[in-house]
């Protein structure tokens, strides 16, 4: 069926001893500088030895994995800046699992790599030669035999393919001019089009989207989206996750995880309706404690069912702090214990700014922004104090002075 596709063979490429010790001794060497000093160094082939330190410059914390594999081969800048972190692979390689995989999106192969740890046959697609012969090289180094890697159109393949357990996607999310762009019809392949035969492919099917992305937009774009995994690392939203199903029903169910520093993970899980018959209770008065929901769960816009869940009051409807006398450790973002509520009373100002010298400042529906604000009271960045602007439920504005818990 396939005879008009290549299975790559392993990368050939002569990288001379010159090369390899110039990467080496210039790992953490800004690469902009180097690309002026080819001239000295007419045995180096300059711009391969560029590109590897650009890429093990980008991938050290990304992809640790890669960074700390030898002979790890590395591609253009964009598909390094696409490709998902270790952390979000290992992630969706937890939600998927059997005997074949499909990834008609290649790229990298950071997520294909990963994902084949559950899957007996996988099958690496991508329509550029270099990227192919990169992730056929670098599936070899590191030791995965049981993926494929086919160059060809994702679209033309899925059309021809046979049945499989899983389809894993990542449109590309850029426009022809470079900009990024974030509702599903701007993608390409456009998913939202290649949805029913998607699924006549395989009955289960992920596809990775935009952070930027409109959940409601695209659920409705995608009907038969099961789930929503909502993906943050350290508290910056990295990725939503789509699951269809063939079998789906109407009860969409919406997973928030963030990964931390120490990879352990705060989830929050819930299914679409419940937002909207859940109620919350609003307050102007601050508590001992100040809860501060994490990106994804900010994402996922469960503003009034994450008060509810934790019995935390609302500031305001527009302001996504809640606060309680009560500590629950487990609340999925970050909390603080309040030390003292400040009013934008130019002599309450006058006292705090002699108080405190330097401060973590955020705001949050408020009208100043965090380089104003700062501006204003003349407080450097830094120490352990926190000073959150923000509106409460009688529309009066405060500053939260708070220490992390």
């Amino acid at each position: 069926m396939f005879n008009n596709y290549v299975i790559l063979p392993t990368i050939q490429r002569f990288m001379n001893k010159e090369t390899q010790r110039f990467i080496s001794d210039n790992i953490d060497t800004d690469i902009h500088q180097l690309a002026l000093q080819s001239i000295r160094y007419p045995l180096v082939d300059m711009p391969l030895a560029i590109r590897q330190i650009n890429g093990k410059q980008k991938i050290k914390s990304k992809v640790p994995l890669f960074f700390n594999t030898d002979d790890i081969l590395y591609p253009a800048q964009l598909s390094l800046e696409q490709s998902s972190s270790e952390s979000t692979a290992k992630y969706k390689s937890s939600l998927c699992e059997g005997n074949r995989l499909v990834d008609l999106t290649g790229g990298f192969g950071v997520d294909c790599y990963f994902m084949a740890e559950k899957f007996v046959q996988v099958t690496y697609v991508e329509r550029h030669t270099d990227l192919c012969k990169l992730a056929r090289s670098n599936f070899k180094v590191l030791g995965r035999e049981n993926i494929d890697v086919i160059m060809a159109d994702s679209v033309h393949y899925l059309s021809k393919m046979d049945k499989v357990d899983w389809i894993y996607i990542d449109p590309a999310r850029r426009s022809e001019s470079g900009k990024k762009v974030i509702f599903l019809s701007d993608c390409e392949p456009n998913v939202s089009d290649l949805a029913p035969l998607l699924l006549e492919k395989s009955g289960k099917v992920m596809i990775k989207l935009s952070p930027m992305l409109d959940i409601t937009a695209a659920v409705r774009e995608l009907p038969t989206t099961s789930e929503i995994h909502i993906i943050s690392v350290e508290n910056e939203c990295k990725e939503v996750l789509l699951l269809l199903n063939q079998l789906t029903d109407n009860q969409k169910k919406i997973k928030t995880i963030n990964i931390g520093k120490t990879k352990t993970a705060q989830i929050f899980e819930f299914n679409a309706d419940e937002e909207i018959n859940t109620s919350v209770t609003f307050t102007s008065e601050i508590s001992k404690y100040l809860y501060e929901p994490n990106a994804a769960v900010m994402k996922s816009g469960a503003f009034k069912l994450i008060g509810s869940r934790y019995k935390l009051n609302k500031l305001h409807t527009n302001t996504h702090l809640y606060t309680s006398g009560n500590l629950s450790i487990d609340f999925p973002g970050r909390v603080f214990e309040v030390q003292k509520v400040w009013t934008n009373s130019k002599n309450e100002l006058k006292e705090m700014v002699s108080r405190i010298s330097k401060a973590n400042i955020s705001t949050r529906n408020y009208p100043l922004s965090v380089d104003e604000l700062r501006k204003k009271l003349k407080i450097k960045e830094g120490g352990d104090t926190y000073l959150i602007a923000c509106t409460v439920a009688n529309e009066k504005r405060v500053i939260v002075e708070c220490k992390r818990v």
